[in-house]
């Protein structure tokens, strides 16, 4: 499992420019990352290289974050793995709350970190069905 750090952030000129320095400044490489907007405000989830030291530095610096579990699961970069792994979650009767994409740096390979109801049981099913959970990208 992966640890993913979610920053409630307004929607205003700079905001990104500023959370990303608190990142920088602290040493901290963003792995994978998806926001959601509305008019006022957004939310910045994303995969980082110390989970820990960002929460503290972006609450440091003002944002509302919190840390959650996440899958991290490794495909092969083919036409239909997406679907295949959306199919053996529909299959077993598991929603996904939400996706993006990352990568593992040493091997190459997509890694599609999504969020359920049940991440350690998820976790189970699909390495039962063959798949890889990864804890690091």
């Amino acid at each position: 499992m992966l640890k993913q750090i979610s920053v409630f952030a307004e929607n205003a000129k700079g905001q990104f420019h500023k959370m990303t320095s608190v990142l920088k400044d602290n040493d901290i490489n963003i792995l994978g990352s998806v926001t959601n907007d509305s008019a006022e405000y957004g939310i910045v989830r994303m995969v980082v290289s110390d989970p820990e030291l960002a929460l503290e530095k972006l609450s440091e610096a003002g944002y509302i974050c919190k840390s959650q579990k996440v899958l991290g699961i490794e495909l092969a970069d083919e036409v239909g793995n997406l679907n295949n792994l959306l199919g053996a979650l529909h299959d077993s009767n598991i929603n996904v709350n939400y996706l993006y994409l990352s990568f593992n740096r040493t091997s190459g390979k997509p890694i599609m970190v999504l969020h359920t109801d049940d991440t350690a049981q998820v976790e189970n099913i699909l390495t039962s069905k063959g798949y890889t959970s990864v804890s690091i990208l």
